[in-house]
This record gives C-alpha cells, sequence and structure tokens, in this order.
C-alpha cells in the first residue's frame, strides 16, 4: 500500500514539481495553505508532510506548532520545505519537532532520499536494534558458557533452563496468570539475561564447585554465596551499559532464583510475592533441570518424580500459581528436554 505524503507550499510551481517527482512512488495530495492541510486532516493521517515555511496566514512554524500540540496529529513528521538557509531557522525548526529540512529548489534525489529516509525510520531502527540484541546474545551467551565450563557436572544447563523458562513463560501468558506483571516484561531480554542467573559461580572455588560428593555445610554456605554474588557482578555491568532493562532482569535472576515462597530461601530470605517474579519463575525451571539431570552425588530423575517433587514444594518452596501452570503443562517440558 502506497504511503501518503501532503506537501503544502503556496508556490503552484512548487506544488506541481514535488508531485511530479513523488507521485510514482507515493500518495501525493498538494495543497496551498496550512488552513487547507487542517481541513484535510479532519479525513486523512498522511505518513508524513513537506511543509513549506514562508506562507501567508499561517506560516509553516505555526502550522507545525498546531500539529504538535494536536492529540491525533502530533506525531506525523513533518520536513520543512525552505528556499533561506539560515541556522537560525532551521533550529527553531527542529526545536518544534520538524525531523528535517530540505532547500527549494529542491534536488530530486536529495528529496526522495530524505523522504524514505523518514518513512522508514522505524524499520532501520528496529533493525539496528536487532543487530545490537544479536550483538549482545553473542557475548551474553559466550560468557555465561565460560562460567558453566568451570561446573563440570551441569553441561548444557544455562541453554535448558532457558528453553523452560520460554515453555513457562508461553504457558503462564495463555493462563493469565500474573500476566499483568509478564506484559511490563520484554520477554526476549528476560529470558535471554536468564543465561547469566549462575554468574556468581564464577566467584566459587573449583574445590566446591566440582567437589565429587555431597557439599558440607562449609562448603554448602560457602555456594549459597553465588547468588548474592551474581548480582553483585551485574551491578557493576549495569554501572557500565546502557541496556539497563536486560541487566536489570538479570539481576533479579541471579540474586532472587534460590529465594522460596515460605520465606527460608536465600540470600535474603524473602517471602511470597516479595520475591521479584522473574526469580521464581527461575527457581522452578533452575529446580527441574537440577533434578533430571546427573549429579556426583545423585543419579538423574526421571521427568515424573521431578513433576512430583516440584508439585510438592507449591506453596512452600515454590509459588503456588506458577507450579500449577508448571504442572499443567508438564508434558511440554518433557517434549523440551534437550
Amino acid at each position: 500500500m502506497q504511503k501518503t505524503i501532503f506537501i503544502v507550499d503556496d508556490n503552484d510551481t512548487n506544488l506541481l514539481m514535488a508531485k511530479e517527482v513523488l507521485k510514482n512512488f507515493y500518495r501525493v495530495m498538494t495543497l496551498p495553505s496550512a488552513a487547507r492541510m487542517f481541513s484535510l486532516l479532519e479525513k486523512v493521517r498522511p505518513d508524513l508532510i513537506l511543509l513549506d515555511i514562508e506562507m501567508p496566514e499561517l506560516d509553516g512554524f505555526g502550522a507545525l506548532n498546531y500539529l504538535k500540540n494536536s492529540d491525533s496529529q502530533f506525531d506525523i513528521p513533518v520536513i520543512f520545505l525552505t528556499s533561506v538557509t539560515d541556522a537560525s531557522i532551521e533550529a527553531r525548526g527542529f526545536e518544534l519537532g520538524a525531523v528535517d529540512f530540505i532547500t527549494k529548489p529542491f534536488s530530486t534525489p536529495v528529496l526522495l532520499n530524505r523522504i524514505n529516509t523518514h518513512l522508514n525510520i522505524d524499520e532501520i531502527i528496529r533493525e539496528r536494534t536487532a543487530k545490537l540484541r544479536h550483538l549482545q546474545n553473542a557475548i551474553i551467551f559466550g560468557f555465561a558458557d565460560i562460567v558453566e565450563s568451570r561446573d563440570h557436572e551441569t553441561g548444557g544447563h544455562i541453554e535448558r533452563t532457558t528453553t523452560y523458562i520460554k515453555v513457562l513463560v508461553d504457558e503462564m501468558m495463555v493462563r493469565g496468570v500474573y500476566a499483568d506483571e509478564l506484559n511490563k516484561l520484554d520477554m526476549e531480554l528476560f529470558i535471554s539475561s536468564a543465561r547469566l542467573h549462575d554468574i556468581g559461580k564464577i566467584s566459587i572455588p573449583d574445590a566446591i564447585l566440582n567437589k565429587p560428593g555431597k557439599l558440607t555445610d562449609e562448603e554448602y554456605e560457602i555456594m549459597k554465596k553465588h547468588s548474592a554474588e551474581g548480582e553483585r557482578i551485574i551491578e557493576q555491568m549495569i554501572l557500565l551499559a546502557e541496556d539497563e532493562e536486560f541487566f536489570h532482569n538479570a539481576k533479579l535472576v541471579a540474586g532472587y532464583h534460590h529465594e522460596r515462597w515460605d520465606g527460608k530461601g536465600y540470600p535474603r530470605g524473602l517471602e511470597g510475592a516479595d520475591i521479584p517474579i522473574q526469580g521464581r519463575i527461575m527457581a522452578i525451571v533452575d529446580v527441574y533441570d537440577a533434578l533430571i539431570s546427573v549429579r556426583p552425588y545423585k543419579k538423574p530423575f526421571s521427568h515424573e518424580d521431578a513433576v512430583k517433587i516440584i508439585t510438592e514444594g507449591s506453596g512452600k518452596q515454590f509459588d503456588p500459581l506458577i507450579a500449577n501452570v508448571f504442572y499443567e503443562a508438564r508434558e511440554q517440558f518433557k517434549i523440551a528436554k534437550i
């Protein structure tokens, strides 16, 4: 579908020239005054407005000011057309909200290029954001892989728990469980950030992390420090990074995934809904994967036994609403096992 452009200029020659250039690419409407533009705006919403500055009655600055103060038209991009190149005029135009200036008489390639850029700016931003997220994910995956490689008994844990989180969150949304809280999250960032949930283990001595047997009480207390240490590491990342939302999710997952619904978890001993939802979700998938995986001190539990253990922990170790979703979606977890 062709995009619509308004050309607003009191000079018929300028209107004709601009229309000839644009008519093969866009739906073009030429208007001789700002008053005619506002009249047409009641019926048609353009994708972009080319607006002359020097016009009788209401000039371009006044027209743009009206647009920016309108509840329904403030976000229509406006490019000023002007025969005067003056820094103060450009400064005033940008201050009012113009996205660009094109000097008359205009160059056809320049006119087409500028219009195309501003009409597709959202797509350009999405593409750049996607590239940055892909790079971010690659770095995070590499970092998480380094941390996991120190723990010889948990190979694949990070990718498995990431898969399980997606399954659990999708099922929570379908069932409307904590939908308001989940809708506030960027799911892609949350799921990706979960890869850092055990980043604090980088500070745990190898002798404890890879001990071929059950930990002593003293060793277990040291191991428990990985949650708070992970939170500390991510807080340092937040100080250096611009993508605070990603690291905010990572901090909550790392720092709270060993809290318990009954308040007997660590490191803070939080209870119930005081535990951030990111931690409550991670708690279930983390335990599920630990149960079905081989450890030096135990054989893997079957899927059915793991489901039973988590169900029995509902309202004690785990959020009962999320645990119930896990139970109802248990077959999907079995299918998702890597």
